[in-house]
């Protein structure tokens, strides 16, 4: 029989009401993930239950109440995270993860990673000057590649920032759109201009790309161009045929970095087309200079509903598959692992 444990933890008034939520919800959940009883009392949160529980659930505690103090206050994203990383035993630093950010000056804020996935991300993008970002949406790929090309381009790491994405519709034909090359393509491009809307104030984006600091292109028009002092995002990018990958990949110039984003399990090419992302991960494994980083719907820092639907997404398929026979195109994803130059993320 396990040992009956008490431990005493203080905390400011205004901390403890932050702490434990509206209506006392993070105390439930923290009591429902470790089995133990959370009092609040005053300025305390009394732990009592089984003796292991209680140190887990205490050495969480005071981790998050650590980074609360400094970072004034933490989010809901960030809570759910931690107390699923203790519960499954991840072995990670969640001070060092909630402690990173990409500083985006123009709004005076930071963006910080979410999930250990995406601080590897981060790290990558800093330390390599191609990184392919592959997992499902709301893992936050384009948003972070998009505050990594702010902070470089406001630091003077690079001159400009291009945005690219392929023009293939999501499943429906757009038919024929009025107006210029620009306006014909901006409903394939609106995710990346609110992530930039995000970051810039609108009077500065509209100066930038009237002056070229930022274009946004079609993948099919960057061909014979060389990109020089630039931060290239190409987006989408299951959408892009091996030999559009390999002409994209191919316009990185001096002091550039290219971030590769996509999701395998969402192609929208015609039937038959083979994806230039899960192309290029057997190409250019072990290359040095390249990362892969993958995310999974642990990395999820939507709505905690997304989560829950591509959880849900990836089980019909591997069902669907298992009766069928046939490999899924999550098995495809988990393949990456065989490839070396994945073991880098």
């Amino acid at each position: 029989m396990s040992q009956t444990l008490e431990e005493v933890i203080e905390l400011s008034p205004s901390e403890l009401l932050d702490f434990c939520g509206r209506n006392d919800c993070r105390i439930r959940e923290l009591e429902s993930q470790f089995q133990v009883r959370i009092v609040p009392r005053g300025n305390t949160l009394k732990l009592l239950g089984p003796a292991e529980a209680v140190a887990r659930a205490r050495r969480l505690i005071d981790d998050l109440l650590d980074f609360s103090r400094n970072h004034n206050g933490l989010n809901r994203q960030q809570f759910r995270y931690a107390v699923e990383s203790l519960k499954t035993d991840r072995s990670e630093d969640l001070k060092s993860l909630f402690s990173s950010h990409v500083t985006v000056p123009l709004l005076k804020r930071c963006v910080a990673p979410m999930t250990a996935g995406q601080k590897r991300y981060i790290d990558a993008i800093h330390s390599t000057d191609i990184v392919f970002g592959i997992g499902p949406a709301g893992t936050g790929k384009t948003y972070l590649a998009m505050a990594m090309a702010v902070s470089c381009l406001t630091s003077g790491h690079v001159r400009r920032i291009v945005l690219v994405r392929p023009a293939v519709e999501a499943g429906e034909k757009l038919g024929f759109l009025p107006g210029d090359i620009a306006a014909k393509f901006d409903p394939y491009v609106r995710p990346l201009y609110d992530a930039l809307h995000d970051m810039i104030e609108p009077e500065s984006i509209k100066e930038m790309l009237e002056n070229g600091i930022v274009e946004i292109a079609p993948l099919a028009f960057m061909r014979g161009r060389t990109l020089n002092s630039a931060f290239v995002i190409l987006d989408e990018a299951q959408n892009s045929s091996i030999e559009q990958m390999k002409m994209f990949l191919t316009r990185l110039g001096f002091d550039s970095k290219a971030v590769v984003t996509g999701d395998i399990t969402q192609i929208d090419l015609p039937a038959g087309k083979e994806s230039g992302l899960i192309h290029v991960r057997s190409v250019l494994a072990g290359i040095s200079g390249i990362e892969f980083v993958y995310f999974d719907q642990k990395d999820v820092v939507r709505h905690e509903l997304v989560q829950k639907i591509v959880q849900a997404y990836e089980q019909a398929d591997r069902n669907g598959a298992a009766a069928a026979g046939l490999p899924t195109e999550q098995s495809a994803q988990n393949e990456a692992t065989e490839f070396p130059a994945d073991k880098k993320s």
